[in-house]
């Protein structure tokens, strides 16, 4: 068991950047968090976005200090909080923590609860009344104080829950799939909620999710895991629309992955042909000769000049139609949203207008 040692006092508050340097968690053989480096910038919201037990849990429990790295460090700023051998303790991390699960006082009522974090610390009760209606205010719950959690929603005790985060002015605030339990209505509403959070604060995000939408709706900065490794990190709209490989294509956004033939290359655009179309496609490095090619419903239409297509199947999602295609030429599958659904089973004609050809295909 590592040591624990308590930090410097007043230091921790104040810096607010997170670096992980090599930084692995094993449990028995299996390597949940491997070998990652990865910087946090101070003030920045980053998303860790993946499967079920790809590491992004284990990766934030290393951040705040619920779990000891087996190798590598973490450090907020230039101060080290974690190694294999000892780390400062949860709560002198000067972190605030929303879970899932809320994990309020069923015997406390709202102000009580969101008070808490600032009673242990000893707080003056007046500045404890102060901080409380100003944290509640912020998540829009004042007159809430007396309110006891079992009369209280799903989408309030989320915002109980932040609050109380919220109230000890912490520099790093950490997620972890706190909308997970929440209808889809109140999450739209918490996300909105979440972005105001970030924006008045200016603390060092960190949140834990496994809904892309959640992911590119919220952060500034999304990292793509899978088996314990980033696969990808960069702003919402690089990781959307220049996936670094086949499994970040797969999991970020709706689309297609083809393959095709890239022809001449210039200026990060290469010239590819698909069943006898050729279309530009943006790409990294000197793209040639047979690639995948993810196309995003967005960048088709049911156009002249195209590809030929079998349509499959369709679904109406309210302001378009899903259509799923089968290429003629390859039996590879398409998605294409349309306004009118064709009939099934018709040849319809394809056309590209945004293309990105996978790295490393």
């Amino acid at each position: 068991m590592p040591a624990f040692v308590t930090a410097q006092p007043g230091g921790i508050e104040n810096l607010t950047a997170i670096h992980l340097e090599g930084v692995t968690r094993r449990f028995g053989d299996v390597a949940a968090v491997d070998g990652i480096s990865l910087d946090f910038p101070a003030g920045s919201f980053t998303a860790l976005l993946g499967p079920s037990g790809c590491g992004k849990t284990t990766l934030l429990r290393l951040i705040a200090g619920f779990e000891t790295p087996s190798e590598g460090r973490v450090l907020f700023g230039e101060q080290l909080m974690a190694d294999a051998t000892w780390q400062v303790p949860p709560e002198k991390r000067g972190i605030g923590v929303v879970f899932q699960s809320y994990a309020l006082w069923p015997h406390m009522d709202v102000a009580g609860n969101v008070a808490y974090p600032l009673k242990t610390r000893g707080a003056e009760r007046l500045q404890i009344e102060t901080r409380v209606d100003t944290v509640l205010d912020i998540v829009g719950l004042t007159g809430f104080r007396q309110r006891r959690i079992e009369e209280l929603s799903g989408g309030q005790r989320q915002r109980v829950a932040l609050a109380r985060c919220l109230v000890a002015d912490t520099g790093v605030i950490l997620f972890d799939e706190p909308l997970a339990n929440l209808d889809v209505h109140l999450r739209a509403s918490m996300v909105e909620v979440f972005r105001d959070i970030h924006h008045r604060t200016g603390a060092t995000i960190v949140y834990v999710t496994h809904d892309q939408v959640e992911a590119l709706a919220l952060a500034d900065r999304i990292a793509v895991m899978d088996r314990g490794r980033v696969l990808q990190i960069g702003a919402p709209s690089d990781i959307y629309r220049a996936p670094a490989d086949e499994k970040v294509s797969g999991f970020v956004g709706r689309g297609s992955i083809v393959s095709g033939i890239a022809k001449a290359v210039e200026n990060a655009t290469a010239t590819v042909e698909i069943a006898g179309l050729d279309f530009p496609a943006r790409c990294r490095g000197a793209a040639k000769g047979p690639v995948k090619v993810l196309l995003r419903p967005e960048g088709l239409s049911l156009a002249e000049p195209g590809i030929a297509a079998t349509v499959c199947s369709t679904t109406y999602r309210g302001p378009v139609h899903e259509v799923r295609l089968k290429l003629v030429s390859s039996g590879e599958d398409l998605l294409v949203d349309c306004r009118e659904a064709p009939v099934l089973g018709e040849t319809v004609s394809v056309a590209v207008s945004d293309a990105w050809i996978v790295p490393g295909s």
